[in-house]
């Protein structure tokens, strides 16, 4: 067995592990249902009570008109620039370069809508407005993550937002909120979801992130927008004859933990200092601005995994289930902190982290 593998055996099985809410078993889908009532009438392509009560009911939670469940965000945000690029008849978008629509979807804005990204920015930070106001090009639509994943979650000033929100206003550029992790950052905002929303033309929200449902995605905006991605979800096979297991799972996971943000917040920057305090580790941030973050270690992935390895058998607590090289010298592994945290014995972690700074000076 490779060592990757061993590290993820040794993980799943010990004790305690640090990241995420839990495994995704099927109890995610059977813990959503168990108290419901089975003569429930599912949705029926898009329609019904299941579907058309929490579309309205996230609506209102965003601060728009109407909304729309996706089975998929990658479905969801395609048709959302699809829509501002038909409006505007302009076949080009701007994002950042790792956003998940450049590196995650094999092209299929380019290949299904033929769409054109501009990249702002690079791979090493945020986008800031100075990029969105020194574009070169005619663009349909703007779209920004908040946190920005790939960089290890890092977000904008909200003064910052609120700049390019009138900027993109100001010159008829459609603005897109890839707010796959829209409620973890409210804490460190100090906003209401609505709030945030209402800076942006459309959004789009994920449900098995860090609301930790089955699948599923939100997109919201005005009427008309809303109207029209309804036809292109059918146009993109997006309406099932039922997708209330999502549903109910989104609305169930999300009434669970819509208020637990905060406190994973704070968690995540306790966690982050046990990792600095670590010889050769930092976090990226340094302190976290949501409740993921980037751990960097100066060593190969192949030198560490024993590392890491060991660290979970001795201490019984899994620390990240796999590594992921970033150049042969380094690799880094992403912390999404859950309900899992709050469940390990402040002891048990903190000798988790005195084995694995041990082994670090070993190394």
């Amino acid at each position: 067995m490779s060592t990757t593998k061993q590290l993820a055996e040794t993980y799943k099985n010990s004790k305690y592990q640090v990241p995420g809410h839990g495994p995704r078993n099927i109890h995610v889908l059977q813990n959503a249902l168990a108290e419901l009532d089975g003569n429930l009438e599912s949705d029926i392509y898009g329609k019904g009570q299941v579907i058309e009560e929490f579309e309205k009911k996230l609506a209102a939670i965003l601060g728009k008109e109407t909304a729309v469940f996706f089975p998929s965000g990658t479905m969801a945000q395609q048709i959302a620039l699809r829509i501002w690029c038909d409006q505007k008849s302009v076949k080009k978008v701007a994002y950042h370069p790792l956003s998940h629509l450049e590196i995650h979807e094999e092209d299929g804005l380019k290949k299904l809508h033929l769409i054109e990204s501009v990249l702002l920015a690079d791979k090493t930070r945020l986008i800031r407005l100075e990029d969105v106001k020194n574009m070169d090009t005619d663009v349909a639509c703007l779209l920004l993550e908040l946190p920005q994943r790939e960089i290890g979650g890092e977000l904008p000033e909200y003064e910052e937002l609120v700049a390019i929100s009138e900027f993109c206003r100001e010159k008829e550029i459609k603005l897109q909120l890839d707010g796959a992790r829209l409620f973890e950052v409210l804490p460190y905002y100090q906003k209401s979801a609505a709030e945030i929303c209402q800076l942006f033309d459309s959004i789009y929200v994920s449900f098995y992130k860090g609301i930790g449902g089955l699948a599923g995605s939100i997109l919201a905006g005005d009427e008309e927008f809303t109207k029209e991605a309804k036809v292109w979800k059918r146009r993109h096979g997006g309406d099932l004859i039922s997708l209330y297991p999502y549903i109910l799972s989104a609305d169930y996971y999300f009434e669970q933990r819509k208020n637990r943000f905060p406190q994973y917040y704070e968690q995540a920057k306790e966690l982050a200092s046990f990792y600095n305090g670590c010889h050769g580790i930092t976090t990226r941030p340094v302190v976290p601005v949501s409740n993921m973050f980037h751990v960097h270690l100066p060593f190969p992935k192949e030198t560490l995994e024993p590392v890491f390895q060991a660290v979970y058998e001795q201490a019984g607590v899994g620390l990240a289930m796999a590594l992921h090289a970033v150049d042969e010298a380094s690799c880094y592994f992403e912390v999404s902190v859950g309900d899992n945290y709050g469940g390990i014995p402040k002891e048990a972690l903190q000798h988790a982290f005195r084995v694995l700074d041990e082994k670090m000076k070993e190394v």
